[in-house]
């Protein structure tokens, strides 16, 4: 299924695969900081940051999905997105831009599944990007 919307999403790398999160759910992007640890955590969620008076919770894009861990490079970066009221990092190798995607699909054998973590695949010509149902991905 294709839609002619035109949504704007930051888009961000882990390793060579792309991934988008729709602008309207980001508070902020920032460079990577000392995180306290949780014991006891899921392995995806790397620890809390303290952001303006704020402990922020902070996940692993990179151990959601069960790649490799690696260490955090100079381009890594934390997303703070929006969680109702409170906010979430997501933890990136690197942002690579700000997208319009010219065509969005729905994902192979996602169908209709709200709980699936990607809701779409963005696509510029060749460049392909997965779009993260973040309401997903966070209340898993």
């Amino acid at each position: 299924m294709t839609t002619v919307r035109q949504e704007q999403f930051i888009e961000m790398a882990i390793g060579e695969e792309h991934y988008a999160i729709g602008i309207d759910r980001i508070r902020e992007i920032i460079r990577m900081q000392k995180m306290t640890v949780i014991p006891h955590s899921p392995p995806y969620i790397q620890g809390v940051i303290q952001l303006r008076g704020s402990l922020v919770p902070v996940i692993s894009l990179r151990a959601w999905f069960g790649l490799a861990d690696e260490p955090p490079t100079k381009a890594a970066r934390i997303v703070i997105v929006k969680d109702g009221e409170e906010s979430v990092g997501v933890m990136v190798d690197r942002v690579t831009q700000v997208a319009v995607y010219s065509n969005l699909h729905t994902p192979p054998g996602s169908g209709e599944d709200s709980k699936s973590c990607v809701k779409g695949i963005g696509q510029n010509g060749q460049h392909l990007a997965a779009i993260l149902n973040i309401d997903a991905l966070l209340h898993k």
